[in-house]
């Protein structure tokens, strides 16, 4: 199958050749072709370059793309997309004055999402879930990471990973698994936190890595949650079965969550709402990528990460989703590049880099997708007749894209 796409207005995030990321001043830096072709054989990308240098080619389809713009689908490094149910009477319960914090001491949150999660048969809740998934996919996302963590037991987590495996096994896009156990402790274990954290690690994660059913370990590293000594303990283990870390830091409160993630090699950190200068510190010149989640400061009405003090630090940064049925019922990556934008003050550019090339790196799938490269996969985002890819933040509530592919 040869399909050609030609008078390309935008080639969007063309790259000869893979990189890991980009940091800092780079950010700034998004490769764009005017007028443009690209060539897909079977699903992969061929060639591409100017219309004054394109000869035609024998094609399956041409795709004419006048005033149009192409690029890479979205890479949504963090979410929560399998889950029970919903969490509508929290958000109302939000509007009326409780905080985040208020309704999981009441027994929401978290808790509320294992509850309906455990009673939920395991066919359902992959029926209940690829919804979820093929919205995202019409959105414009080519490659999400998908966590556990609403289990929290034996049985349930394992359920998750299963769900997600099979997500993985009948759908186009790049899919990752990561095991978030210690999401929450558990009311069965409320009063004994280390019996809780032992059973993740003598049981858990030997079943998950015996099934081969996750790809990274995660926590929840947050005042009220799990601490420094916990998450270490936890990454510890994971590590000695081949599960790197990608964990939630900085949500609500600076513990120092940061700096374990650091310590043991994390692929990602992720949230970082609250950033301290000694935070931002520890992560210059790592191999970790800080990941912010607009759209969950958006519904929680929390503070945005400090994007423009991170990335004017020369740090890198990765945006995605946080797609979860309690602060972030939304999987629509467009929204968040543009809150990206409107709220933490990156650049398009920035934002559609965080986006793409360093949101893959967030997941380790860089090699696959995220860039306009010759041989990757064709994950990509045709959009209507647009200015210029400007427009995808500026236009913030419209929706622009004609085709994904």
């Amino acid at each position: 199958m040869v399909r050609v796409f030609v008078n390309i207005k935008e080639l969007v995030q063309v790259r000869d050749r893979s990189i890991d990321f980009v940091s800092g001043a780079e950010m700034k830096k998004l490769p764009v072709l005017r007028n443009a072709f690209l060539v897909v054989k079977d699903d992969i990308i061929h060639d591409y370059g100017l219309m004054e240098d394109f000869t035609e080619i024998p094609a399956d389809e041409v795709i004419d793309a006048t005033g149009k713009l192409i690029l890479p689908a979205w890479v949504d490094s963090h979410t929560h997309l399998v889950y029970a149910g919903n969490r509508i009477d929290e958000f109302v319960d939000r509007i009326n004055g409780l905080s985040y914090e208020q309704i999981a001491a009441n027994g929401g949150g978290i808790l509320n999402s294992a509850k309906k999660l455990q009673a939920l048969s395991e066919e359902d809740l992959y029926e209940q879930s690829k919804v979820r998934l093929e919205e995202i996919i019409r959105l414009g996302t080519g490659a999400v990471e998908i966590k556990s963590g609403y289990g929290l037991s034996f049985k349930a987590e394992l359920k998750m990973l299963r769900v997600i495996r099979r997500l993985k096994e009948n759908y186009p896009i790049e899919i990752k698994a990561t095991f978030l156990g210690a999401h929450a402790l558990p009311l069965e274990y409320k009063n004994d936190k280390q019996a809780y954290l032992d059973m993740l690690v003598q049981k858990l994660i030997p079943q998950i890595a015996l099934e081969k059913l996750a790809d990274f370990v995660d926590i929840f590293c947050e005042t009220g949650y799990f601490d420094v000594k916990d998450t270490e303990y936890i990454l510890s283990a994971a590590r000695a079965f081949g599960l790197r870390p990608k964990i939630h830091v900085n949500q609500f409160t600076s513990i120092g969550g940061v700096q374990a993630g650091v310590k043991y090699d994390a692929l990602s950190v992720d949230h970082l709402e609250v950033m301290t200068d000694a935070d931002i510190q520890a992560l210059q010149n790592t191999r970790t990528m800080p990941v912010a989640l607009p759209a969950c400061s958006y519904f929680l009405s929390i503070p945005y990460t400090p994007a423009r003090k991170m990335i004017d630090s020369g740090l890198p940064l990765a945006l995605a989703t946080d797609f979860n049925p309690g602060s972030t019922p939304s999987g629509n990556m467009n929204f968040v590049v543009a809150t990206a934008c409107i709220k933490m003050k990156m650049t398009p550019e920035e934002a559609i880099n965080a986006a793409t090339v360093n949101a893959t790196y967030a997941m380790d799938v860089g090699n696959k997708v995220g860039s306009i490269t010759r041989g990757k996969k064709a994950r990509l985002i045709l959009t209507k007749a647009l200015h210029s890819y400007a427009a995808i933040p500026y236009s913030f509530g419209s929706h622009l894209i004609e085709e994904v592919y």
